[in-house]
């Protein structure tokens, strides 16, 4: 990341590190603790499209993008839609934690 985040923008980056780990979780490994760290390297881009105000229909794109292109997998669109928006839910709970 290159940059000290915030205390709010920490809380986010946790959260979506949980999210996709224990919902999104497209090849099953959520169970597994030895595998915790396997979905990080797409944790920078989904917190940055959240910082940006990302729609959940391009968060939901991106992370179906990922598991078919990085992946091999199938793309599961109403799962990843899901996911983006709960992603967003979060983003807000943060958010109002600002003020």
């Amino acid at each position: 990341m290159g940059q000290k985040l915030t205390d709010n923008e920490l809380a986010l980056y946790r959260r979506v590190d949980e999210v996709l780990h224990y919902v999104w979780d497209p090849i099953g490994i959520a169970t597994s603790a030895a595998a915790r760290d396997d979905y990080v390297r797409y944790l920078p881009k989904v917190f940055a499209m959240l910082q940006e105000g990302t729609d959940a229909s391009s968060i939901a794109a991106c992370l179906d993008n990922v598991a078919t292109e990085r992946m091999g997998l199938g793309a599961n669109p109403q799962h990843s839609k899901r996911v983006a928006e709960l992603l967003l839910d979060w983003k807000a709970e943060v958010d109002r934690g600002r003020r």
